[in-house]
């Protein structure tokens, strides 16, 4: 089999999971933690530094990630049904790796019929108020990805495998993965772009490199 895995936050849809989430807290929230999202997200400060940190600021509920869930179904990459399609048809099996949030992105993942996601989980109390998040998950910390990419080469012993994403941790994989290709359709990284094997800004670009 071929793996292809997909980075979820501003690459399978528009947005950032956790600046969502903040944005249901106010425009004073959103703004800080947004800030810290670029800056981890740049490679300008380490992910593990900005982690529980931004968790704790925001504190999201229950309810909050459903509705966070749903905006990342609504602003979904255009191409990106009819790309996996093709994937599919040409003997990829598609996957999510990323540094969001398990519950928020499942939405996501099942609409597109992605069955493998490795992300974070969050926890939260009976009444769906917010209780942490496992900070044993490898996405919480630089090096997290390639751990995760390590794993699955482990499990699906893949003829290749391929990482499509737009941050520094998705970058991380380049050692670990037969081809890394950097996306920016929605923020396009000096450093991704620079060092990606390939940079492209439409998934439909995927089927043609991946021949």
């Amino acid at each position: 089999m071929k793996l292809v895995v997909f980075d979820c936050d501003s690459t399978l849809s528009a947005i950032e999971g956790i600046d969502e989430l903040a944005r249901l807290r106010g425009p004073e929230t959103f703004e800080e933690i947004e800030a810290l999202t670029n800056a981890a997200m740049n490679g300008d400060v380490a992910i593990d530094e900005i982690f529980a940190r931004r968790l704790e600021i925001i504190r999201p509920s229950e309810g909050a990630c459903r509705e966070v869930g749903q905006m990342y179904i609504e602003q979904i990459e255009p191409t990106a049904e009819a790309t996996l399609e093709k994937l599919r048809a040409a003997g990829w099996t598609p996957a999510i790796v990323s540094g969001g949030f398990t519950q928020v992105i499942e939405p996501l993942a099942h609409y597109l019929g992605i069955a493998r996601v490795e992300a974070v989980p969050l926890k939260f109390n009976a009444d769906g108020s917010y209780a942490g998040f496992d900070a044993s998950a490898p996405p919480t910390r630089n090096g997290g990805k390639p751990e995760i990419i390590t794993t699955l080469k482990t499990e699906y012993q893949p003829e290749r495998i391929v990482m499509v994403g737009d941050g520094i941790s998705d970058l991380e994989t380049q050692s670990e993965v037969d081809q890394f290709i950097g996306f920016g359709r929605y923020a396009e990284r000096e450093r991704v772009a620079a060092e990606a094997t390939h940079f492209i800004k439409s998934l439909d670009a995927l089927p043609e490199l991946l021949k």
